[in-house]
């Protein structure tokens, strides 16, 4: 087996020995960090996702903060994982080249009710073992955030929550996995699970394919994989949230994440710069029956505006670039369903919510943990091969300014998208990747090219004969 990226076709016949040692089901974020981690140890390991690409579906479409934890249950699962994902991939971050950026976090106060929340929402941060929180009052919350609506009263600071590149995250952990060995499989829907003592056979989409452990991190499909293992655990609900992105103009608005003040019904909506220089108004929280659903109401969006007019009234009059709108997998617990069968060879990874992109490095190596106690042999860890990863960020040096890089290659210094500032050599090097787009979205995702505010309306014509030139 040496071709370790399959988009269409029969999988490989199991006399060619495409039989895996580990199998993980889906490629968001969380899929692609346990793939990456199984990487470091001398294993036949298969990612595959019903999609044509990795992190297109809950991973595409959050909110890019990079958790502190603070907020997370005490003693849960959650919360340790999410305390330790922080640092493993704050510093993985670092290494590759993902943007991050630590702009910190307000929880705002605009009644007494939510000031009086505030010492008991520090003291849960503590428990958390996050102990740089401290309380403001209004004249230093108006200091930091002077564009912040009347009333505020008061606020919880918490400097170390940072906004992180959504994107190239998973394409990071997917990438260096394929390098690896890591054979990535696309378009490879599961419909079926055979499971006897030696493994599982898996029936795809595109035919059979045996493995001896399974993990299941389909995200909101992920009780529907359970099943087929004969499970009756839990149930995914998906929850939309719908978000508004304003235009870069409106950056200079908003200098942290604000975030309200829990309540019974939830986290609520927030406001927050992106690492792409713009800003984020959301998300909703709709609990739905269909999986499928992530198309925008216009109730949503009045729902946002109306919440984005008291936290930041300027934001009403700023340009829309973009709306969307996620799923998350809520499972109606409030903790991580990870759970290991011994005798099954299959590790459940369920219920990875919002703080999914933060504890998916740490939730990797819980998963190989699990797997080594119901019988893999890791082996030792070696390292993986290094990597860098195209920077997206808009506070990060990009092509377009490299005279040193357009003088090399004259190709970094031809803008093709405007709007985000996208050249020529970043879509040619995005076509030619390990994992290359099979769709305008994917090459979107990989350069920013038609995510600006004409959404492609000036670009289009020319990115789509530059994808359409470079597919076999």
């Amino acid at each position: 087996m040496n071709v370790t990226l399959t988009t269409a076709g029969p999988l490989p016949p199991e006399e060619d020995g495409a039989t895996y040692d580990v199998t993980v089901v889906g490629a968001g974020v969380v899929g692609a960090a346990i793939a990456r981690e199984l990487a470091r140890h001398d294993l036949r390991t298969a990612l595959v996702d019903a999609a044509d690409d990795i992190g297109s579906g809950t991973s595409k479409a959050n909110t890019a903060i990079l958790h502190t934890g603070f907020d997370a249950v005490p003693g849960s699962l959650e919360a340790r994982l999410v305390r330790e994902g922080r640092d493993l991939l704050a510093a993985y971050a670092a290494e590759t080249g993902i943007p991050v950026e630590r702009v910190g976090a307000l929880l705002v106060a605009w009644d007494e009710d939510q000031l009086a929340e505030l010492p008991r929402l520090r003291e849960k941060a503590a428990r958390n073992g996050y102990h740089a929180s401290r309380i403001i009052d209004a004249d230093r919350l108006r200091t930091l955030e002077p564009h912040l609506g009347p009333g505020a009263l008061g606020a919880l600071e918490v400097p170390d929550e940072s906004i992180i590149c959504p994107w190239t995250t998973p394409l990071a952990f997917a990438t260096q996995a394929v390098r690896a060995g890591v054979h990535l499989h696309l378009n490879c829907r599961v419909r079926g699970v055979d499971s006897d003592a030696e493994g599982h056979t898996l029936t795809t989409s595109r035919g059979p394919l045996r493995t001896r452990y399974l993990v299941n991190a389909a995200g909101l499909y992920a009780d529907e994989i359970d099943r087929l293992l004969g499970h009756d655990v839990f149930t995914v609900t998906p929850r939309r949230g719908q978000l508004i992105v304003f235009d870069k103009l409106a950056r200079d608005l908003v200098g942290h994440i604000l975030l309200p003040v829990p309540g019974p019904a939830g986290k609520g909506v927030l406001v927050a710069p992106t690492v792409f220089g713009n800003v984020l108004l959301g998300p909703t929280a709709e609990e739905l029956d269909d999986k499928t659903a992530t198309g925008s109401t216009a109730e949503g969006m009045h729902l946002l505006r109306e919440k984005g007019r008291r936290i930041v009234p300027a934001l009403a009059d700023e340009e829309v670039t973009a709306v969307y709108a996620g799923l998350r997998a809520a499972t109606g617990q409030e903790d991580y369903r990870i759970q290991e069968y011994p005798g099954r060879r299959y590790v459940a990874v369920g219920g990875i919510r919002s703080t999914g992109l933060t504890s998916s490095m740490a939730i990797g190596r819980h998963v190989a943990q699990l797997l080594a106690a119901v019988g893999l042999d890791l082996t030792r860890p070696r390292a993986l091969p290094p990597l860098t990863m195209p920077n997206l960020g808009e506070s990060f040096p990009r092509p377009y300014r490299s005279a040193g890089l357009i003088a090399q290659d004259p190709a970094y210094g031809t803008l093709v998208c405007h709007c985000e500032q996208v050249t020529l050599g970043e879509i040619r090097d995005a076509l030619s990747a390990t994992i290359p787009p099979h769709s305008l979205d994917g090459l979107r995702r990989r350069t920013r090219a038609r995510g600006g505010r004409c959404q492609g309306f000036h670009c289009g014509a020319a990115v789509r004969a530059l994808f359409e030139e470079a597919r076999p």
